[in-house]
């Protein structure tokens, strides 16, 4: 399955020497956006800026969309997982991270470490609500529907990842724009087993709060733009990252902030939307073609096996027709050969004077085959293929008794109330 990775800008910070509401539309940072696109998650199929309605790959059923936080967008905080149902773990949450906070827990989001068990040591991501869900809902509101939303850093286990990156991707460079050529300044991520820190590399001081000497595990990395001035302010070369590189690494942290009241939609929709991509992404592919393969084979089958169907049933025709043609030659015009022929051959037999199955002789002498010795018949009636008895000592055990001596001849028995119905079979009529 492909993926679309986007970057969503800094947060917009207040500042004395801006004019920003409080109340200021969360979503309008969204106009242009950094994205990758790459087909497995590890190569790059494509990357830079777009508009979101012009971004590739929207509207792709296999194509997961991805947001990536900025570095100084989410705080981190060790907490040990709380023994609390799905409904109120959000609360229980709140309640251990009270004292943390900064803010008021219902403008913050708070999400779990992938994987949390309770009893166990995790941590728990928090980042702004309202921006996050009006960043959220300006995406949507442009055709992209988000599946994960994941922090640009997360705490390291290992020995760390330092980060150096151009100031215009940092929130803290954007809310001090008096602090001159900002094109200059640096931002640090410091990702570390305890925690995330990240703060402006300005000056000695921000050198001093990383660990001296410098650990030879410790992975360090910078952007193009911040390359030349990182090595500077570091006093070593760095080995350059490119952010597309990055993005890529931050969604394979795995983590997904879409938590609590922002995650996606109902948990079956979820389920077959995830099913869909993956049903229709490129390891699937032969099993797609395969199907269609045999789908094509079984609609070549059918119509051959209906062919061959309508050529032995109209052999089947063409042979009753010459049999009704060499057998009565007489007969000018076939419409329906079995029922001439069944209309003809009754005729000759009554031509030569032999009784039919529908005939009074042969219903009387089939109906005498089986008759009780001990009834005595009271009146008869005859129709045309059907002969009614009537007795008044005729029961039900004796019409049984008639209709299982006649059943191996396929002659109808049918009657009740001391009246008897007999009729010839079926095929005889």
């Amino acid at each position: 399955m492909s993926l679309l990775v986007l970057h969503l800008p800094p947060r917009p910070r207040l500042h004395p020497s801006r004019g920003e509401q409080p109340g200021a539309d969360p979503a309008a940072s969204v106009a242009e956006l950094s994205y990758v696109l790459s087909p497995d998650g590890e190569r790059i199929d494509e990357s830079g800026r777009s508009a979101p309605a012009l971004l590739p790959g929207r509207g792709r059923g296999t194509t997961s969309v991805i947001a990536v936080l900025c570095d100084s967008a989410t705080s981190w905080h060790r907490i040990t997982c709380p023994k609390a149902p799905p409904a109120k773990l959000r609360a229980a949450l709140v309640g251990l991270l009270e004292e943390e906070l900064l803010e008021e827990p219902e403008n913050l989001h708070l999400a779990l470490q992938p994987g949390a068990q309770p009893g166990d040591a995790t941590w728990v991501a928090v980042t702004d609500r309202h921006w996050l869900q009006g960043q959220l809902q300006a995406l949507e509101q442009a055709g992209l529907s988000v599946d994960r939303v994941v922090p640009g850093a997360v705490p390291a286990d290992g020995p760390g990842h330092v980060s150096l990156l151009h100031a215009q991707t940092c929130a803290e460079a954007e809310a001090s724009p008096d602090r001159g050529d900002r094109h200059d300044q640096l931002c640090l991520t410091w990702s570390h087993p305890l925690g995330v820190t990240h703060w402006r590399a300005h000056g000695t001081l921000a050198q001093r709060l990383l660990p001296r000497p410098l650990s030879q595990d410790l992975r360090l990395s910078a952007s193009p733009a911040a390359s030349s001035a990182a090595q500077h302010w570091l006093g070593q070369p760095l080995p350059i990252q490119n952010p597309a590189a990055r993005l890529l690494q931050s969604v394979a942290s795995g983590w997904n902030l879409r938590q609590f009241d922002l995650a996606t939609g109902h948990r079956g929709t979820a389920l077959l939307r995830d099913a869909h991509r993956e049903l229709f992404g490129p390891a699937w592919r032969p099993v797609r073609v395969g199907l269609i393969a045999l789908l094509l084979l079984q609609l070549l089958g059918l119509n051959a096996w209906a062919w061959l169907q309508k050529s032995q049933l109209q052999s089947r025709r063409e042979a009753m027709t010459a049999l009704l043609r060499s057998t009565h030659p007489q007969v000018r015009a076939i419409l329906d050969a079995p029922v001439q022929m069944r209309r003809e051959t009754e005729s000759l037999r009554a031509s030569a004077g032999r009784a039919g199955d529908n005939d009074l002789e042969t219903l009387l002498q089939v109906a005498a085959s089986a008759w009780p010795a001990r009834l005595t018949l009271q009146t008869l009636r005859f129709e045309p293929g059907q002969l009614t008895l009537q007795s008044g000592a005729l029961v039900n055990d004796d019409i049984q008794q008639m209709r299982e001596q006649l059943r191996a001849g396929g002659w109808q028995v049918e009657g009740g109330d001391g009246r008897l119905t007999l009729r010839p079979p079926a095929g005889a009529r």
